[in-house]
């Protein structure tokens, strides 16, 4: 393949950045809103081709796409959630568990589409550009890839969540993973009736969205600008 030239650069028109803007900030994590009608294959192929245009060390691609619509590999995944979910349930006290056990924190079964990512820890050889010395980056990448497919759904329309709360081994049993690989994050994926107009945690009292300025160092941690 020949070496091509950098094209020029430059910013998006205002209608462009407001609709990435857009994107970035009404995404939400959807938990118990989908509709049972079936995703729009042109729009998955569209959303998975957003995650396949991620970032990755060393162009490495070290992500699959797993696509979940069996029933029972469904009901396999949500035991498997519910068993570590009541783990993670008794390891609050008092109110929060209280708050805990009334969130909804999975759409296992209501979205029709679950979606596994995953992060191949072979994938570009034994020596990876830019892995040389820290080793994590290909995991990273694999998030950044997670990342351009749920704002890639928020503008088709299409509700993502995220469940983490598993055991990795039942994942790696459900799914059959070889050794090298990893998983990264198991989603849920479908059309939605309605979101919130801010993070669903933080609209039922589970957490504050922290103020930006509370983030920001200057030159070394906890320097204020």
């Amino acid at each position: 393949m020949q070496p091509t030239e950098p094209g020029p650069a430059g910013p998006f028109d205002a209608s462009e950045r407001d609709a990435v803007y857009r994107a970035i900030h009404e995404r939400r994590d959807v938990r118990g809103q989908f509709l049972p009608d079936p995703i729009d294959p042109a729009a998955l192929r569209r959303v998975l081709e957003a995650a396949h245009a991620a970032p990755s060390v060393g162009l490495s691609q070290p992500w699959n796409f797993i696509l979940v619509q069996a029933p029972e590999t469904k009901a396999r995944v949500r035991r498997a959630f519910e068993r570590a979910n009541a783990e993670a349930e008794a390891r609050f006290e008092g109110e929060r568990r209280r708050l805990y056990s009334a969130l909804k924190l999975q759409g296992i079964d209501e979205a029709p589409l679950n979606l596994l990512v995953t992060c191949d820890r072979s994938r570009g050889g034994p020596v990876v550009l830019g892995r040389t010395h820290q080793l994590d980056t290909d995991l990273y990448s694999t998030v950044c890839a997670v990342q351009n497919l749920w704002l890639a759904a928020r503008a088709e329309g299409i509700g993502v969540g995220w469940v983490s709360i598993f055991h990795e081994a039942d994942l790696r049993e459900i799914f059959e993973l070889p050794d090298r690989v990893v998983p990264v994050a198991y989603l849920c994926l479908g059309q939605v009736r309605e979101l919130y107009d801010r993070p669903e945690l933080a609209a039922k009292g589970w957490a504050r969205q922290r103020d930006l300025d509370e983030m920001i160092f200057a030159d070394r941690w906890g320097a204020k600008i």
